[in-house]
């Protein structure tokens, strides 16, 4: 960063400022890039902007339970650029699963940015500070750069919380860490001037925690169209052999590639792949998760021959995955927090592979209804699965194709990253040349 004695404020002196540009500063716990895997959000909308001609400026952590690769930063943050995105990385304690360890490097996170607030007000001088890592509590930090750079303060919403801790993990609403949730989304929602959220339906909710509706402004999850011209970088050659090899021997492959954790209810996908053991059916679950070596464990002990698991692929090299599935799976848990909606990544990968799309879920919206691109059915339910793979499969080849070409007309449409980067340009802009 380069030093500056411009008073807070004084956008004219800012370094690299063109006209109608902005610097945004985006303080995401989890941020992530190509490079180092998950969260891919904050890297894709920072790449728009930049390409648009902003500034921008991502602050992470250096250890992220989502990331295949951490930076390596020993002791003092370390800034790098990738792809004209400037990171800085703020070093953090390592730590495994959702306990006192992951607390612990909440914590150092926060600290640490609290103690870089005032140069980065001072040295970067945001027009827009962006708060966007999935708890809350950033958004204190995030105020007090805002405040110092006469910056507009943006909240971004990934889930609710704390209405996500309750609802999926049993966390009493007493809690003290819930308090401290409680108490930093009803301060985002009164301080902050935009608040932006991937969820939809999430209104209400935030009326009753005191936002001013005006302020919202909905900007999901998307894809980078870049990712899907040209040719698809190859499989492996052991893995395209493994799936070819089933569908040689006359099977349709329903797949699935992504997270394996709890919230995406695999054991119900097993429950119908045993229901379905007799029919000309693979299963193929691609990725990695806490639950991977539970659900393996389920497939030997139940002898279930029809499900194939194979550890995560690049990211270059899923385009070249899905093009196999004849039909793509994503399940939920039936639980109440997704009634405000949902926004899953793997779902726009499915879209804009152009496959047919077998959703079980029960949400306050279902972007595959939206699109036409496949059948929805109930949640927890390995009955209403197996019934949907075997209706979605008598079906005729060309007619699933046709579903598929839906779901990728959709998807360009309203979930390509240059869209969105721009939706979420046009909320805050307002705001930061006021």
């Amino acid at each position: 960063m380069t030093q500056s004695t411009a008073a807070p404020g004084d956008r004219s002196a800012a370094p690299g400022r063109r006209a109608g540009c902005l610097n945004l500063l985006y303080l995401n716990h989890y941020a992530g890039s190509p490079r180092h895997g998950m969260e891919y959000r904050p890297y894709y909308l920072a790449r728009e902007w930049v390409r648009a001609g902003h500034r921008v400026q991502i602050v992470a952590a250096s250890n992220s339970h989502v990331r295949s690769r951490q930076p390596a930063v020993a002791g003092q943050p370390l800034d790098e650029s990738i792809d004209g995105i400037g990171y800085r990385w703020l070093p953090t304690p390592a730590y495994t699963g959702n306990g006192l360890g992951r607390v612990k490097n909440i914590w150092a996170f926060l600290s640490r940015l609290w103690r870089e607030s005032d140069r980065l007000a001072r040295e970067f001088r945001p027009d827009v500070v962006i708060a966007s890592s999935t708890y809350p509590m950033d958004v204190w930090v995030a105020r007090r750069i805002a405040r110092l750079a006469r910056a507009t303060l943006v909240y971004e919403v990934h889930d609710l919380w704390p209405a996500s801790p309750i609802e999926l993990s049993g966390m009493s609403p007493w809690h003290p860490f819930i308090l401290m949730c409680q108490k930093a989304e009803n301060d985002a929602y009164r301080d902050a001037d935009v608040v932006v959220s991937m969820l939809p339906k999430v209104a209400e909710h935030m009326r009753a925690h005191g936002l001013d509706l005006r302020k919202l402004h909905i900007v999901p999850n998307g894809i980078a169209l870049d990712e899907w011209q040209g040719e698809a970088a190859p499989l492996s050659s052991e893995l395209a052999v493994r799936i070819a090899a089933l569908k040689a021997a006359g099977r349709s492959v329903v797949g699935y590639a992504g997270s394996h954790g709890l919230p995406n209810a695999l054991d119900v996908l097993l429950d119908a792949a045993a229901l379905l053991r007799d029919q000309p059916i693979a299963f193929v679950l691609v990725g990695d998760g806490h639950e991977k070596a539970r659900l393996a464990q389920r497939v030997r002990d139940e002898g279930l021959a029809n499900v194939l698991m194979l550890p995560p692929i690049p990211k270059a090299q899923i385009p070249a995955l899905l093009s196999m599935f004849d039909i793509a799976y994503i399940g939920w848990q039936r639980v109440p927090i997704y009634r405000f909606g949902i926004a899953p990544n793997k779902l726009m990968d499915y879209m804009m592979a152009g496959c047919a799309v077998l959703h079980s879920v029960e949400a306050g919206n279902d972007p595959v209804a939206e699109a036409g691109c496949g059948l929805t059915v109930a949640p927890e339910s390995a009955d209403a699965v197996a019934e949907g793979l075997k209706n979605l499969l008598a079906r005729p080849p060309a007619e699933r194709a046709e579903m598929g070409a839906r779901g990728r007309v959709f998807v360009r449409a309203h979930h390509s990253y240059g869209v969105l980067a721009q939706r979420f340009i046009d909320a805050v802009s307002g705001e930061a040349h006021r």
